[in-house]
């Protein structure tokens, strides 16, 4: 099962309109989903996911 990064507590949404989401885990910004620019990048699944805390 692939990470959710909409309830990754390292996921971000930016002001920038080129690259609207970004992951602070690993650094970076893009327009797609950061979990599938890690998958396409290196074949493997997000490894630093961790959920949103509560609170």
């Amino acid at each position: 099962m692939k990470p959710n990064c909409f309830k990754c507590q390292y996921f971000q949404v930016t002001w920038d309109q080129a690259s609207p989401r970004a992951c602070r885990a690993y650094g970076f910004k893009s327009r797609a989903v950061p979990s599938v620019v890690v998958k396409n990048s290196s074949g493997m699944d997000c490894l630093k996911f961790a959920p949103k805390q509560k609170g």
